[in-house]
């Protein structure tokens, strides 16, 4: 598709939204829409950047993941001490967020894409992450489905920096520990790495910045996962193969709310549809230079998306909602999120190696 006529229609959803739903969801919108064109203009993919760290010694991705959080702190913590009506990623630390971000960080690696990954290669055409798309809605309506019984393993109340030390103080305490993870990639990676690329940095400055556009506008950090879910929710209802009055998550009041409303009145939704919208802006007039994969690797990297999708509302989210918005809001379960992930993520290479990835 050329970009005039994507972009024509992007404007014209733009102005749909802004007369019939509102401004704020339009210029959410736009938002999402910048989130997609940076995530795809520079391939800012938090899979490929830890698979780049683990398989090549190469830190540039990691680093730039880095930078995203520094900014996203610096920007977002000072607003929340500011403004009581914002609302951190507070997160539960949990059985299942552990479980959760280990199983997410394996499967994503042999999906090649987390949530937000999934939506802009998506976009980009890629053929397995759009196939994915569908699988890992239903895969996090499931999970948000079962999501009582995992909690009932065993979980605390969230954990906010700022409570004690207030926002200056988790904001320190956010730039000392992403410092440490820098000095333990410089330990693993060794002497005379280049540390930082271009797309790598204006990627994390630019998606910085959006995430806090949208943490100001939605009055919530940046999610990619709910949206999914919701989605899938929504088609159960209408098939008349589920219902949400019976189950704990759904029939809770904001849940409850969502689901009766138009999908166009979900933050999360609106951003997502605005990434698919940014991807496809980037992607057009260009081909798809994705290699043609077996069928075996086509049911192994489908079922990884259904469990990513799973896993992720077990996880809290993503690597947007749980590690970009839990560490940058000051959450702690965005900390217990990344290193589970991580580790799931070397199971996950290994696995990917094996179909030939």
């Amino acid at each position: 598709m050329k970009r005039l006529p994507l972009s024509l229609a992007l404007g014209a959803f733009f102005v749909f939204l802004a007369l019939s739903v509102s401004i704020r969801q339009a210029v959410l919108m736009l938002v999402g829409v910048g989130m997609g064109a940076a995530l795809a203009g520079a391939r800012f993919g938090f899979t490929t950047g830890w698979r780049q760290l683990v398989e090549q010694r190469n830190p540039q991705g990691v680093a730039g993941q880095v930078l995203l959080l520094a900014v996203a702190s610096a920007l977002a913590l000072p607003l929340l001490g500011q403004f009581p009506e914002l609302h951190a990623a507070l997160g539960a630390p949990s059985i299942a967020l552990l479980i959760g971000a280990f199983v997410f960080g394996l499967t994503m690696q042999i999906a090649d894409g987390c949530g937000s990954g999934t939506l802009y290669k998506a976009g980009l055409g890629i053929p397995l992450n759009m196939g994915l798309l569908p699988l890992f809605a239903l895969g996090s309506f499931l999970g948000s489905v079962h999501i009582d019984r995992w909690l009932s393993l065993g979980q605390v109340a969230p954990v906010d920096l700022a409570t004690p030390w207030g926002s200056g103080g988790a904001l320190a305490i956010t730039l000392v520990l992403l410092g440490l993870v820098l000095l333990l990639v410089r330990w693993w990676v060794g002497a005379g790495q280049t540390w930082w690329g271009r797309r790598w940095v204006w990627g994390a400055v630019a998606l910085g910045v959006l995430a806090t556009l949208n943490l100001v506008l939605a009055g919530q950090p940046w999610g990619v996962v709910y949206g999914f879910g919701l989605w899938a929710a929504k088609g159960a209802v209408a098939l008349g193969v589920f219902d949400p009055t019976t189950n704990a998550f759904w029939s809770q009041e904001g849940n409850a709310l969502r689901l009766a409303q138009t999908a166009f009145m979900d933050v999360t939704s609106i951003t997502n549809i605005g990434i698919l919208g940014g991807a496809l802006l980037v992607a057009a007039g260009q081909g798809d230079d994705s290699r043609p994969l077996t069928r075996q690797q086509w049911v192994v990297g489908l079922l990884a998306g259904f469990v990513m999708g799973y896993s992720s509302r077990l996880a809290l989210g993503c690597n947007v909602g749980a590690m970009v918005s839990g560490i940058s809001t000051g959450s702690l379960h965005g900390w217990l999120w990344v290193p589970l992930a991580f580790a799931g993520t070397l199971i996950g290479l290994r696995v990917r190696r094996r179909f030939g990835f």
